[in-house]
């Protein structure tokens, strides 16, 4: 098993899971267009948002489900993964709290969140745990381009600003738990076998993720005042044009079904460091989090 690991784990032997416990937006009023008073970017946002809390406690879960056995480095990391996915989850739950007091209605969408996030804990560990790994590089994806390119967060509101490149810096610290996780616990699969099923799960995951995620985003609009058709062009342009995340983001989604991919392959860690040295105070280290 350590060979196996030791050949396949890219994972920076230095690389230090950082437990970051901040808060954001508690005495700020909530503006219902806080992105740049854009109703399109401020709904897309809510509709990512709005899966966090669910969909983290689903991560933490099936991660923690294979981690009997792991290398007590990846034990480590799952640890304070478990605390940062915790501390995503309180804070998201506070963001959409004030997509509610702007007025918005997101019960019928948490309702289908929840649904969806039911269907899928029926499924095989396994299963749960590839599902984690897919939509865990899709958080790092988006949150490799959040940090690049400062056009996504143009005029927002400071508070709301700080806790997504809060949230991004943490996804890209711990992109490769659940994937090293999976590969522990698929070590004695075949390379095909392990490449064709975590192949077919993102397809699957890709599809749902965006058509859900879409579709949220335009229900949200709805109560703009904003139709089906016209939020929908102008979502598509938001998504593929500018700042056109998915657009941005497409090569990183492909080398995911690569021969030898890993997470990190592409080492970003000059996003934390930039992100930690504006708040350096706030930190609590992966050692005091195994300490626990």
């Amino acid at each position: 098993m350590a060979s196996i690991l030791t050949d396949s784990l890219p994972t920076p032997d230095d690389l230090a899971i950082t437990v970051r416990d901040r808060r954001f937006g508690r005495d700020t009023a909530p503006k219902r267009w806080w992105l740049n008073d854009d109703p399109v970017a401020s709904c897309w946002f809510y509709a990512l948002s709005l899966t966090f809390p669910r969909g983290e406690a689903f991560f933490i879960e099936a991660v923690k489900a294979h981690r009997e056995g792991v290398p007590s480095r990846l034990e480590g990391e799952i640890r304070a993964f478990v605390r940062q996915e915790v501390n995503h989850s309180r804070e998201h739950v506070a963001f959409n709290k004030t997509a509610e007091l702007a007025g918005y209605d997101t019960t019928e969408i948490e309702s289908r969140i929840g649904e969806l996030i039911g269907e899928a804990s029926e499924q095989q560990p396994i299963v749960r745990l590839c599902m984690t790994m897919a939509l865990e590089h899709f958080t790092a994806m988006f949150a490799h381009d959040f940090l690049r390119n400062p056009e996504h967060f143009h005029e927002a509101d400071v508070e709301q600003v700080q806790l997504w490149r809060w949230h991004a810096v943490e996804e890209i610290e711990h992109k490769a738990v659940a994937y090293d996780t999976w590969l522990h616990a698929t070590r004695d699969w075949s390379r095909w076998k392990r490449w064709k099923v975590k192949a077919l799960i993102m397809l699957f995951v890709t599809r749902d993720f965006l058509r859900h995620r879409i579709r949220d985003t335009l229900d949200l609009l709805e109560q703009d005042g904003i139709s089906r058709s016209e939020g929908g062009r102008r979502l598509f342009w938001y998504l593929l044009g500018r700042p056109g995340v998915l657009r941005r983001i497409f090569p990183a989604w492909v080398s995911y079904f690569l021969p030898g991919f890993h997470p990190w392959k592409i080492d970003d860690r000059e996003l934390i460091a930039r992100y930690d040295s504006e708040f350096a105070d706030a930190n609590l280290p992966l050692e005091a989090v195994a300490a626990e």
